[in-house]
């Protein structure tokens, strides 16, 4: 099945959503079939949306080739390089990991385009299955469902975007200026025309946020709380989006909005009063080794992960695996682990993560390698976007940041004990509310931790765009990000457990640099002037 469409967002010409894309989800054969039948059978609507998935898996890149852009591993490979806890080696992310990109860069570019090319995907599917619902194709409740995993990724692509393209919420409070939210097809030219009309300058972040939580409201209503099931029969749980996945990213986005007590609200849907703490919503919880998630994809930890296998996958210039690994295990090694965050004092050195998670080369020590994602000849590791260790951690900070006065939340420190806990074994070693002065003093150990549990996995920058302007918590004094180890840099007098002491040869960059965003392509500010441009471009 194939739709082809005018792109607005004007990025790739003709997109579409191919037979060869199903295989994301489900290896069953389906014959190409023309743009006027591609929603007249349950199984025609049921390969749409696995081509939206694909599109979130597998976009475009510069020259043809498939990277994992957007979130098949591209937006970790790029979260993780715009921070400073896991270090560039090579030219591959030289621009993004030190900020010298311009508006034609090929990363930032192709993430920004192939965001909008899922989002118009999943619009297209939208429109498809509300007329096959409507006609009696498929159940009304289907069609409700299937929508609702559109809108769900729809609501993903565009928080990314905002957080790389816009000021965090805290400045102004949402008046900065957002990003345009597709949430129409663009399939000829007057709805290109319709796409094209709207300015970006008179949309607000605040706008952006209202849209993004929009869609996952009516995600969260309309999708189902246990695995999806296939027309085969076969149940897709982490790979399909479900309830709890909608909800884990409200609050993640509401976290961003710093709207702790919605980020309480929507915690206490997945999170019970006390532990054990397992999700009476698709029974969700923490696995008990910390490489649980990683050493098979569907746990109950991995609310929503993206799909890749041996025959559809970022390759071995995109691949979590082939990017991260060691080389002596047949891997690249671009993106290693900085000496930033390992030789960290905070991260203890008896930390079961570091030998589960991470592999260290050399004698002494010069380089260190994660081993989260593990399949260096087949790419078929998962790119974790939802885990439950993300969902503890976020409903810990909302409730000890809602704490009153300086006081520690209890709550907040078994939610942070939970994870922490499960990689720290020395009872000397853990966590109790008297380890607190107050509440600032467990806020700060609950954000050290998501740098530590979410070490690899791309959301270094969320912290540092979110934290920006935070007055106690901004990453550095003014908000910007952090200084790093130079590209290729790292010697083994840099990593050890218990700290060192080394120079940050990539500088800090300042939040009222104008690079602490990234611009918009070329590529689309040529041929739609209403998409304005970020300053300093």
């Amino acid at each position: 099945m194939k739709i082809r469409i005018v792109s607005t967002i004007l990025i790739a010409g003709a997109l579409s959503l191919s037979s060869c894309q199903k295989k994301v989800l489900d290896l069953q054969s389906f014959s190409q079939q023309s743009d006027e039948s591609a929603f007249s059978t349950a199984d025609a609507c049921q390969l749409s949306m696995y081509g939206v998935y694909d599109a979130c898996q597998s976009g475009f890149y510069l020259g043809g080739a498939v990277r994992g852009y957007p979130f098949g591993a591209a937006n970790i490979e790029q979260g993780d390089m715009r921070g400073e806890d896991m270090l560039n080696q090579a030219a591959f992310f030289q621009i993004t990991y030190e900020a010298t990109y311009n508006n034609a860069s090929p990363n930032n570019q192709y993430m920004f385009e192939t965001v909008y090319a899922m989002v118009n995907k999943a619009n297209l599917t939208i429109e498809g299955v509300q007329g096959a619902g409507s006609k009696g194709i498929i159940t009304a409740a289907r069609a409700l469902e299937y929508e609702a995993e559109c809108r769900f990724l729809r609501a993903m692509g565009h928080h990314e975007m905002l957080i790389h393209l816009s000021k965090p919420y805290a400045d102004g409070a949402g008046s900065q200026m957002g990003i345009i939210y597709r949430d129409f097809a663009v399939k000829d030219a007057a709805t290109a025309a319709q796409a094209k009309a709207i300015k970006r300058g008179t949309i607000k972040v605040s706008d952006t946020y209202a849209k993004i939580l929009a869609d996952l409201d009516f995600a969260e209503t309309n999708l189902p709380a246990t695995a999806v099931v296939n027309t085969s029969g076969t149940a897709i749980k982490t790979y399909r989006a479900s309830k709890a996945a909608a909800i884990a990213l409200k609050m993640r986005v509401k976290m961003h909005k710093g709207d702790w007590a919605g980020v309480i609200t929507e915690g206490n849907k997945l999170v019970p009063a006390a532990a054990p703490f397992v999700s009476t919503i698709g029974g969700w919880t923490l696995n008990a080794a910390v490489d649980g998630a990683f050493a098979n994809n569907t746990t109950n930890e991995s609310i929503f992960s993206i799909k890749n296998d041996a025959t559809d996958n970022p390759g071995v210039n995109g691949a979590l695996a082939q990017m991260l690994g060691d080389p002596s295990l047949g891997a690249r090694g671009l993106v290693r682990v900085s000496p930033v965050i390992w030789s960290d004092p905070q991260w203890l050195c008896s930390d079961l993560r570091r030998t589960a998670l991470y592999r260290t080369a050399g004698s002494p020590v010069n380089a260190v390698y994660t081993v989260k994602y593990r399949d260096y000849a087949n790419s078929s590791d998962a790119a974790p976007q939802l885990r439950y260790a993300e969902v503890l951690l976020t409903l810990a900070e909302a409730e000890a940041r809602q704490a009153a006065g300086t006081s520690v939340s209890t709550r907040g420190v078994a939610l942070l004990n939970a994870v922490r806990n499960r990689a720290v074994t020395a009872p000397a070693d853990q966590f109790t509310v008297a380890s607190f002065a107050n509440k600032n003093a467990l806020i700060s150990a609950i954000l050290k931790e998501r740098r530590i549990e979410f070490l690899a996995e791309g959301r270094r920058f969320g912290d540092i765009h979110r934290l920006a302007l935070d007055p106690d918590f901004a990453p550095i004094a003014g908000g910007g990000i952090p200084g790093k180890v130079g590209s290729g840099g790292a010697t083994a007098a840099m990593f050890n457990c218990a700290g060192a002491t080394f120079t940050r040869s990539v500088p800090a960059l300042a939040y009222s640099n104008f690079r602490f965003l990234w611009p918009v392509p070329l590529t689309e500010t040529q041929q739609n002037t209403n998409y304005d441009q970020n300053p300093g471009y």
